[in-house]
């Protein structure tokens, strides 16, 4: 089956369920590992506040949704791992959706090759425009990377 339909069934069956409960699907990933597959569902607060993050319960209470609908639908050939989990505090942003979500917070944007000898660079996220990730860096001065140079951007984790 193939893995982009495997996350348009997730989101589908979903959906109601996670509105419902205050939550959202982050990201879907159906991987081989080895010789065993896991289907990991990422979840996330729909609006949360600053200090309310997904816990165990709500992880749990998808979990078991999705395992009875999935068992129900049977929408996967192989024996899986199903996996439900926050994305965490060092999320990667992955669609434009997340740019938006995460607009004023510190990230940390890994590129493929390096400009000006650095590869890795820190700064408030002020968004993703016109297919560019764009931060203001600690002197304020504004970055911009081209979306098809950027191999990463996650939300830097600052204690």
């Amino acid at each position: 089956m193939a893995k982009k339909k495997i996350k348009e069934i997730i989101e589908e069956i979903a959906f109601d369920f996670m509105t419902d409960n205050g939550l959202e699907l982050y990201n879907v990933e159906f991987l081989k590992e080895g010789r065993d597959w896991f289907l990991r569902v990422y979840i996330d607060k729909q609006e949360a506040a600053e200090d309310d993050y997904v816990d165990t319960d709500d992880c749990e209470k998808v979990s078991r949704f999705l395992s009875e609908k999935l068992d129900e639908l049977d929408p996967i050939e192989q024996n899986y791992y199903l996996e439900v989990s926050s994305p965490g505090m060092d999320r990667e942003l992955l669609t434009p959706k997340h740019f938006e979500k995460f607009t004023g917070k510190l990230v940390e944007v890994k590129l493929y090759k390096g400009v000006d000898g650095k590869k890795l660079y820190e700064g408030v996220l002020v968004g993703l425009v016109d297919g560019n990730v764009v931060i203001k860096d600690e002197d304020d001065k504004e970055l911009m990377f081209p979306l098809d140079q950027v191999a990463k951007t996650n939300l830097a984790v600052v204690f």
